[in-house]
């Protein structure tokens, strides 16, 4: 079928099956709870096995237990088989080979006074008969080693499609750390490639499963550098091609290998944006870019098994992907009007450049390619959107498009009211890029509303326009708050210049562009100026730390999940390692919130995990101690057997953070709540 023909047919045939779909509830605005946003998803985590013949999630009837389910594409009616697990939460099953899955697991685990969450993976068939580890286990000649085998957990470097019985496992045990294995699932077996090094590490396969690629650290006249090695596979020796000095902080990855065997394709920062450029091997240079965007930064190259590059993804406002292949192209070109997926349009100004553009971008949901069998006989959307938890459907032929389920049936669209890409200007005229979420003007009227200012955690990190698992935008539009999330200076994903302008900015101009954001909020009538919080988690619940302290009276309280309140602390952990000493030192720095926490000006809620290995608790309960010492206004939360990560929370931790900070802004929020 030509492209042209799939695109018409896509369009013209959609069609809904209730073969696979997940029992529904409805549920009015009125009644949303916390609940409904901080219950495992009833359905997630979708994928195909190669063939197309199954199709693998992870569902949970309850909310509450997450189990396998594993379908039959060709039988919609039939039930799926379904695995369970009594002692370990299933967080991820994929496909890697037709017939075996691998399997992560996590499960509560303790160690002297070392509370945490372990993690491990496991393959599996497809009627969960017989599980073994990733990488079979060792015999232990030490207690050490029998912890390390017990808690540490191999990765899977390469499923090698194209190798029906063996997959690429990196070991990461204690004496066996780096350690490349051929594993054969089927038998148990392993044999070891390469022994790990001090030295050599984060090795890449291409599609063949080939290692060609590796990097290591070492220094040049005292300046540290990551240097990358490309094996020649004429000689059989490897050979360094470049170098990223940590102090330039640009550092040069593999985003895949071509077909070409001279070819490789490397993320790297030319301009100020990141983009994906051809290398050739036997030139020893860069040749051009395979792809880039004037506007957004590009680093992610989807390829199909035998190496063939079908697209090239994107970071706009959220991850996109531009299909090179013509037939994801067609397909991806009909999801839109097939699923009703409508765009807007906005005035897109470069951070760097000070250039206008016009951008779009689905408007509250768009339609995603996420997987295909290898014939494209199936292919596996997702709607999903800031408005629209993810909806799976199954595309089969071309033409006929069903419901498979959806993850949150008991959240409508329409109580969530709208979300959008922004811009404003920090007090300096640095453009900082945003995303606004407003409450349903139905419901709520035009404003001004309550407001949350919500900087992301990281700080080098930066938010998208999708849905959000933690509920922290939409379970507050949904109670009339607006909620912008600014990407403060220092984030990352949006370009070197803004990036870098945050350089030793903690609670300084980092802060100032939170606080911009809420006069930017004030300014366009949608925040009343008595009604406004900053909440934050993780470097996030540190700018609400900085907020309570700074006496700029824009907020009524600031709210603390996971906050790191010493600075200089961070900077100690942090700078324990050379390469980091030169790669971040110039971006740490700035106020150390716990040294000013009797100046807290503003009540503040502050909350912290317990098994938070990221940032341990102890710091939030020495700002906690200080602000009690000082006499200022404060609640403490801990969360027993709460992580730092999304991942490592369950539907009652996330229940409980909506519950307890709506609780506080309604109640203890200023004087009366907001």
């Amino acid at each position: 079928m030509s492209a042209h023909r799939l695109l018409a047919s896509l369009v013209l045939a959609f069609s809904l099956s209730a073969g696979f779909a997940i029992a529904q509830s409805a549920a009015t605005p009125a009644g949303l709870t916390a609940r409904d946003f901080a219950r495992e998803p009833a359905i997630q985590g979708l994928s195909l096995s190669p063939s197309g013949k199954h199709l693998v999630g992870i569902v949970s009837p309850d909310g509450d237990t997450r189990y396998i389910a594993i379908w039959e594409t060709a039988n919609p009616g039939k039930a799926p088989v379904i695995l369970g697990a009594q002692k370990m939460r299933l967080m991820r099953a994929q496909f890697i080979k037709d017939d075996r899955l691998g399997v992560l697991a996590q499960q509560l685990f303790t160690v002297g006074t070392q509370a945490t969450h372990l993690q491990k993976i496991y393959i599996t068939d497809l009627k969960g008969e017989k599980w073994t580890p990733a990488i079979p286990d060792q015999k232990a000649s030490s207690e050490d080693e029998e912890f390390a085998n017990k808690t540490s957990n191999p990765s899977i470097l390469s499923s090698l499609p194209n190798d029906p019985k063996h997959i690429l496992v990196e070991d990461n045990r204690l004496d066996g750390e780096g350690d490349i294995y051929k594993v054969d699932i089927y038998q148990g077996t392993a044999q070891r490639l390469f022994r790990g090094s001090d030295k050599y590490g984060s090795y890449v396969p291409d599609a063949n499963g080939n290692l060609r690629a590796r990097s290591y650290v070492d220094y040049d006249n005292g300046a540290v550098f990551v240097g990358l090695q490309f094996l020649n596979t004429a000689t059989g020796q490897w050979e360094d091609h470049l170098r990223s000095y940590a102090r330039d902080r640009n550092l040069t990855s593999v985003a895949g290998f071509s077909l070409d065997p001279n070819i490789v394709y490397l993320c790297r920062r030319e301009k100020d944006k990141e983009g994906i450029y051809e290398y050739d091997l036997s030139q020893r240079k860069i040749i051009g870019p395979a792809f880039e965007h004037k506007l957004f930064e590009a680093c992610a190259v989807s390829q199909d098994r035998a190496g063939k590059v079908l697209g090239f993804g994107y970071r706009a406002d959220a991850q996109r992907f531009y299909w090179t292949d013509e037939k994801l192209a067609a397909i991806a070109k009909g999801l839109g009007p097939a699923l009703d997926v409508t765009s807007v349009s906005a005035e897109w100004i470069d951070p760097a450049s000070g250039t206008s553009a016009k951008i779009s971008y689905p408007d509250g949901a768009g339609a995603y390619i996420r997987d295909w069998s290898d014939d494209l006989k199936y292919v596996l959307v997702e709607k999903s959107g800031p408005n629209l938890a993810p909806e799976y459907y199954l595309l089969t032929d071309g033409s006929k498009l069903a419901l498979l389920g959806k993850a949150r049936p008991q959240i409508p669209g329409d109580a969530l009211g709208d979300s959008r890409l922004v811009q404003y200007k920090a007090r300096d005229g640095l453009i900082i890029p945003a995303f606004l979420h407003t409450p349903s003007r139905a419901r709520f009227g035009p404003g001004p509303y309550p407001a949350i200012v919500l900087p992301h955690g990281g700080p080098w990190a930066r938010d998208d326009l999708e849905w959000d698992p933690s509920g922290w935008t939409k379970y507050f539009t949904a109670r009339g708050y607006v909620v912008i999330q600014p990407q403060f200076r220092g984030s990352q994903g949006w370009g070197d210049k803004l990036n870098r302008a945050g350089d030793s900015q903690w609670g300084l101009a980092m802060q100032d562009d939170n606080d911009d954001a809420a006069k930017y909020l004030i300014a366009q009538g949608l925040a009343a100026p008595d009604r406004i919080a900053l909440f934050g988690y993780s470097y996030g619940g540190y700018a609400a730390m900085a907020a309570a302290i700074r006496p700029n009276g824009l907020y009524q309280c600031a709210i603390s999940g996971a906050g790191a309140p010493e600075i200089k602390r961070f900077q100690n952990q942090t700078f324990e390692s050379r390469f980091l000493r030169e790669f971040q030192r110039p971006s740490v720095g700035g106020m150390d919130v716990l040294e000013k926490a009797g100046q807290a000006s503003i009540p503040i809620f502050v909350y912290h995990g317990d098994r938070d290995v990221t940032v341990e608790i102890a710091q939030s309960e020495r700002f906690v101690a200080a602000l009690k010492a000082a006499g200022r206004p404060h609640r403490f939360l801990a969360i027993k057997d709460m992580g730092h990560q999304y991942n490592l929370m369950t539907a009652a931790d996330l229940e409980m953070q909506l519950v307890e900070i709506e609780k506080y802004l309604t109640t203890e929020c200023g004087p009366g709540g907001i």
